[in-house]
């Protein structure tokens, strides 16, 4: 992500919406937002004609509901949103990060594996 958009919260919903189901209509992800909490169906096509704009999402008008597509690559946005948390929040100490998100919520089983297997690549070992 060249051109470093940092996604409000609410443009992060949405983002997540997209990147799990695809393409979607504002019905359907306004349906989605609606699971956890209510959203105006307004409220959701205004967030996403914002996004529009900011290049964010693209809109797809062929059909009489717009479809929304992200521009933004998933994991490219993370990996933003990280640097920026782990300097803003962590004066760019990974292990404070890692230490601080590993405290907060206990990982499960499988996600401990993956971890473990992630420091034995970066340490150089083998898997």
């Amino acid at each position: 992500m060249s051109h470093k958009i940092k996604p409000t919260d609410a443009e992060l919903e949405i983002l997540q919406i997209i990147w799990k189901y695809g393409p979607s209509t504002v019905r359907h992800i306004n349906d989605i937002m609606n699971e956890n909490k209510v959203v105006g169906y307004t409220t959701t096509l205004k967030l996403l004609q914002i996004m529009a704009q900011k290049g964010i999402v693209r809109a797809d008008k062929t059909e009489r509901s717009h479809v929304y597509t992200s521009l933004l690559k998933e994991e490219e946005t993370q990996r933003q949103l990280i640097d920026q948390l782990l300097v803003a929040a962590f004066g760019g100490s990974a292990k404070k990060l890692v230490m601080q998100a590993l405290g907060n919520r206990k990982p499960s089983l499988t996600e401990l594996d993956e971890i473990k297997s992630l420091i034995r690549r970066l340490e150089g070992g083998t898997q």
